[in-house]
């Protein structure tokens, strides 16, 4: 059984769903997570993780914002991923209970290897191309739209957690 309730998720799980689309599409268009839909994802869990959690459970979690901002500012100045990922994982950390973690990252690598190989394949379509010729992420050699990875591997989390009932 997930960490996260179905209850919490149910408070969650609505509001994130514009979020998420947003830093993927955007990620994919501009090869950019803006600052606005990391904030946004933040005042989600400020607000509604108020009224999801039990007080200690709340606080506890924001604790998971600071660890990730602090390894993904280092993963950022190392040059491993992006600070706009890097941010947008923090933002993300307290929606993730920590006894969660090691499900979360089956998830994510899941999600990661699905999401690569659908960008990479989708852009070799021309309808797809025709359809999208200013994404900056389909001509970008070496780079990935990690925000779409990110934002799936979140939605998926707390569906699973509503799913799972409890």
């Amino acid at each position: 059984m997930l960490a996260t309730t179905s209850a919490q998720a149910a408070w969650l799980l609505p509001l994130t769903i514009p979020i998420c689309i947003w830093v993927a599409w955007s990620d994919m268009k501009f090869m950019l997570i803006k600052n606005q839909a990391v904030l946004a994802l933040m005042a989600v869990f400020l607000v509604a993780g108020l009224i999801a959690f039990p007080l200690d459970a709340y606080l506890w979690r924001w604790s998971h914002f600071a660890v990730v901002i602090a390894a993904g500012f280092v993963a950022n100045a190392a040059g491993l991923i992006g600070a706009g990922d890097a941010k947008f994982a923090a933002a993300m950390a307290p929606f993730i209970a920590r006894q969660d973690s090691a499900l979360l990252f089956m998830i994510f690598a899941s999600v990661l290897l699905g999401a690569f190989a659908t960008h990479r394949l989708f852009r070799l379509v021309p309808a797809v191309r025709r359809m999208t010729p200013d994404w900056t992420s389909w001509d970008k050699q070496g780079d990935f739209p990690m925000g779409l990875a990110l934002a799936g591997t979140l939605l998926i989390y707390l569906a699973l957690s509503l799913l799972a009932g409890g």
